[in-house]
């Protein structure tokens, strides 16, 4: 599903070039859920850019369902980014004038879809991630934790090739989360959806079925985590 081959970085200021990636390679396979596990400078911040299409890389090529976006036009790419990548981000990132559903269902405005399959499927999702009796609310009347259910609902509509979920629990108490791991933990067994987790908890990391640990730009080590193998097992949600 996502194909990393000998991706460098290196920016530029001024005369100054600073290499923060160094020959990355590694691949994540149609319904994984992995995690690129590094510490505050390590280079994940960038790779996930690169990875989501927001940078080009210095060197290398990144697929994504087969197609290499980096030799991608940035029209051809920002309409690729809508059909194939779901974000999950620390903050939320919502739009404070929506609904809970209307954030949901704002991906699938920009593609046409009619309202009402965007309303179907945003209520669906909402049940997912349960939360279906907050869909008429706006986001200032939710906990931190509901308002990420909504960010990682808003991520599934467009049933995105791969999901990518940055410091998806950096500003959740430790209770909560646990909640929002075992959702994405559920959602990844029952959806089959592909998941990257970005984050520098080696806790959270360890919930995923492999890591992939950076740092100072190099790729450190591949090991598996905890979520692989075997039969599905139930999580709290």
């Amino acid at each position: 599903m996502l194909r990393v081959e000998n991706i460098s970085h290196t920016f530029k200021s001024g005369g100054e070039m600073t290499p923060v990636l160094h020959n990355i390679n590694f691949e994540v396979q149609q319904g994984e859920m992995v995690a690129l596990l590094g510490s505050s400078g390590s280079g994940k911040s960038t790779m996930l850019n690169l990875m989501a299409g927001l940078m080009k890389p210095t060197e290398g090529h990144i697929f994504i369902a087969d197609q290499d976006i980096v030799k991608m036009g940035e029209n051809k790419l920002a309409e690729f980014r809508r059909k194939n990548i779901g974000f999950i981000f620390q903050a939320y990132e919502l739009i404070s004038s929506l609904t809970v559903r209307e954030n949901v269902e704002l991906p699938l405005v920009f593609q046409s879809v009619s309202p009402s399959v965007r309303k179907q499927k945003s209520l669906a999702l909402l049940e997912g991630v349960g939360i279906l009796d907050k869909a008429e609310l706006f986001p200032s009347q939710l906990s931190g934790g509901q308002q990420q259910r909504v960010s990682i609902a808003r991520s599934l509509i467009t049933e995105p090739s791969v999901i990518f979920a940055d410091e998806p629990t950096g500003n959740l108490d430790t209770k909560t989360e646990e909640e929002i791991i075992n959702i994405l933990l559920n959602l990844n067994k029952k959806m089959k959806t592909t998941f990257i987790v970005v984050t520098h908890e080696l806790e959270v990391a360890e919930q995923m079925q492999r890591i992939f640990t950076l740092r100072d730009g190099f790729m450190i080590t591949e090991k598996h985590g905890v979520a692989e193998v075997g039969p599905e097992e139930g999580g709290q949600q």
